[in-house]
């Protein structure tokens, strides 16, 4: 009943956004980062991987005693072991929200970094996606043989860098020690669609490490801008995004203006078709090879596990106050167009 009672008052305060920030994202969760950053950096591996392990074999382990004891019509014993698992559950959301999860209803990236009204037109669209397009051929046409061949500890190394130098240069983007990981579950990682994931509970990134290898330099910086206590899914994009363009890595460069491609001729195709076809035109060829070496892979790993992990993340965004869903990810595409509008890029 207590556990039940904190959670409902963390809903409510959630509700102030201006309360969030002040004591939440800029006091409590940095004393969390303080904590848990320092220690858990010092180990290779993915404490949060092995607590998921530990609790899905224990679920499994619940599951196989409370039918053997329904079997058995041991209802007391039954009731008692159901109570402890909702207990359990209350635990683990209230670890969630503290942790972490109130990030998610901190005042919008929008507001934090005083960006234009986020509104705009389809010729600014185009006008963006074109330099995107043409940010992300030069990068390409840079990249060479060694780039495509950096292992998983420089690719990391380079992230942490980028990260860390956007933090030094704004308040907004605040991190302390961020670091990323290989996750342990990155076979599972593929089966779900998925390139990486933050773990709320250990304040831990993780990448899928087998992926191809220009996707992971951006894929690291977005989820240490969870870290970095971005919450909604646009925001770590958008995070991601500005830590890999002011890089003076190559590969890292290339990736988030790949990302940055990615997503607007997603947002222009809805609004624009024919203009999306034309700026296709403008996209350098080795830039679609890298399209369809990204859509290869993830289709040779597609299953109903990627089906169900996708309605399952669906719905937990729409329950964290991203109405969007998944469709939030394209949403860095507002808050792009509004730092372009600040910078003078449009009007």
């Amino acid at each position: 009943m207590a556990l039940a009672l904190v959670i409902f008052i963390l809903m409510l305060i959630a509700d102030y956004a201006d309360l969030i920030e002040r004591y939440y994202s800029h006091g409590f969760y940095k004393a969390v980062c303080f904590v848990f950053h320092p220690i858990l950096n010092l180990l290779p591996f993915s404490v949060g991987d092995v607590i998921y392990i530990f609790i899905v074999g224990y679920l499994v382990y619940a599951a196989i005693k409370l039918i053997r004891l329904l079997i058995r019509r041991e209802w007391r014993a039954a009731g008692i072991f159901t109570l402890g698992l909702i207990i359990g559950m209350q635990i683990f959301i209230l670890c969630f929200y503290l942790f972490w999860g109130m990030n998610y209803y901190r005042p919008s990236a929008t507001q934090r970094f005083d960006l234009p009204d986020s509104g705009y037109t389809t010729a600014d669209l185009k006008s963006v996606t074109s330099m995107l397009i043409d940010s992300a051929n030069s990068c390409r046409a840079r990249i060479t043989p060694a780039d495509l061949k950096q292992d998983n500890k420089a690719i990391f190394e380079t992230a942490v860098k980028a990260v860390n130098v956007l933090s030094a240069g704004s308040g907004n983007f605040y991190t302390f020690k961020p670091g990323i990981k290989p996750s342990l579950l990155s076979t599972l990682l593929n089966y779900m669609g998925t390139s990486g994931y933050y773990n709320p509970f250990t304040s831990e990134a993780q990448i899928n490490y087998q992926m191809p290898v220009f996707l992971k330099p951006f894929v690291a910086c977005h989820e240490m801008s969870h870290q970095m206590g971005f919450g909604p899914e646009d925001e770590a994009n958008f995070g991601g995004f500005m830590a890999g363009i002011h890089s003076n890595d190559r590969l890292l460069r290339y990736s988030a203006y790949y990302l940055g491609v990615q997503e607007f001729m997603f947002a222009l195709r809805r609004q624009d078709s024919t203009a999306r076809k034309e700026l296709r035109t403008h996209i350098s060829q080795p830039v679609l090879d890298d399209f369809k070496t990204e859509r290869t892979y993830w289709i040779s790993y597609e299953s109903k596990l990627g089906v169900l992990s996708s309605l399952f993340y669906d719905d937990f965004l729409k329950a964290n106050n991203q109405p969007q869903g998944l469709n939030t990810y394209n949403q860095m595409v507002k808050l792009v167009m509004g730092w372009h509008k600040k910078n003078g890029s449009i009007r």
